[in-house]
């Protein structure tokens, strides 16, 4: 959606998952226009023939399967059947796109899996440069990394990328939570592109600012001074040190869970109300214990996470400012990942909340996707004779 929104045209979306693939199929059968004429297909991508595409790709995107990878997981990376990373290389490969985005956890970045990292960004370099036969991936590692590190590289005249990785949190870019994740960005060496990340629109700081300096943050959700709480003794250094700032701060602040869910009433204690909005129902059986606790209301959600075996640190629920706690509704979860309040999400609250758990935030999604999109109309716009400056691509003279 993210991508989308970016001004990018789907011409293929390819997911193996029957209920995410089910959640898309009713938004379109509902007219979402989040999702209209997305060519949808059902399938294993193993089994993919990019072929039936049949036209130019400005962009590949996706999301690997994390678990490999994940802290939460079974940690067998490049062993783990669920390791799609070659089936992202080959879409890159058979599709040539402009550039490519792929999105996926921190894990991925320790050092029990930095040779694996290291070698998927050498692979994605140099697409085209494939295993032989019975060549392990260790083996097919060492020979792309003499590659990259040896003249062969400025001589090769195959398909090739400029590739950069950074590990991002969503907060900072607008998303009301902690999620920090993996991107992966590259782009057509013959584009010559020397992309940067966008830089952060939000920040911690300008939070802080907001709740125990300016007080603003209380205002905007009309809390009366006797109902705010005191300043968490953790934060009192922060604030001090923020004090001595000029205002305003030239980000704006962390969106919070009470950012998110303003508007909304309580599922728990307004069933009326709650009933009149899509995905929006009480789940009962919430209850917090040493280590599994929920998000506070006023700082951006814990990352939201799908698990096999649930969700270990109560990620999933809202821990009241009483001590009381309870789920997170769908609707509420939706819009911690930035999602429209009109997209609906079919079928039970654990399903639902899987899919919601595995998404990329739209807008992140969006932030990335936007950058490349201005890079690559600025490609398009050199190329034909045009201009470029500040970002923006300029029509030619």
């Amino acid at each position: 959606m993210g991508i989308e929104q970016a001004g990018f045209q789907h011409e293929l979306v390819a997911d193996w998952d029957r209920h995410a693939c089910d959640t898309i199929r009713e938004n379109q059968a509902d007219g979402h226009h989040a999702v209209a004429g997305w060519p949808l297909c059902e399938c294993d991508v193993r089994e993919l023939d990019y072929c039936s595409v049949g036209k130019s790709i400005e962009l590949v995107s996706g999301g690997p399967p994390c678990q490999p990878f994940s802290l939460g997981g079974k940690h067998h990376g490049p062993l783990d059947d669920r390791d799609m990373f070659p089936e992202a290389i080959r879409a890159v490969r058979e599709l040539s796109p402009k550039a490519f985005i792929f999105e996926n956890v921190p894990g991925l970045w320790r050092p029990a899996f930095s040779r694996y990292l290291e070698y998927i960004r050498d692979h994605l370099t140099f697409p085209e440069l494939t295993p032989r036969a019975d060549e392990s991936w260790l083996d097919h590692a060492t020979r792309l990394r003499k590659h990259c590190n040896t003249e062969n590289a400025s001589r090769y005249e195959g398909l090739a990328y400029r590739t950069s990785l950074r590990i991002v949190n969503a907060a900072d870019f607008g998303v009301p939570q902690k999620r920090v994740r993996m991107i992966m960005v590259g782009f057509r060496a013959d584009l010559n592109i020397d992309w940067l990340f966008p830089e952060p629109t939000h920040s911690p700081d300008a939070l802080l600012w907001d709740k125990w300096i300016s007080g603003e943050y209380w205002d905007r959700h009309c809390i009366a001074e006797k109902d705010r709480p005191e300043m968490p003794s953790n934060v009192c250094r922060s604030v001090e040190r923020l004090s001595g700032f000029d205002f305003p701060l030239p980000l704006k602040p962390w969106r919070t869970v009470r950012d998110a869910i303003k508007g909304l009433p309580d599922p728990e204690f307004d069933s009326v109300a709650s009933q009149c909005v899509l995905n929006h129902q009480f789940n009962p059986g919430a209850r917090a214990y040493p280590g599994h606790t929920g998000s506070t209301y006023d700082e951006p959600a814990k990352v939201l996470k799908a698990g096999d075996h649930g969700v270990p640190g109560g990620e999933n629920m809202l821990a009241r400012g009483d001590g009381t706690c309870r789920y997170f509704s769908v609707r509420e979860a939706a819009r911690l990942q930035t999602f429209p309040d009109s997209y609906r999400f079919p079928g039970s609250w654990t399903e639902t909340m899987r899919q919601i758990g595995n998404a990329v935030p739209v807008v992140l999604g969006h932030a990335i996707a936007d950058s490349v999109r201005q890079c690559l109309v600025a490609a398009t716009s050199r190329q034909a004779g045009g201009a470029y400056a500040n970002g923006t691509a300029l029509q030619p003279a």
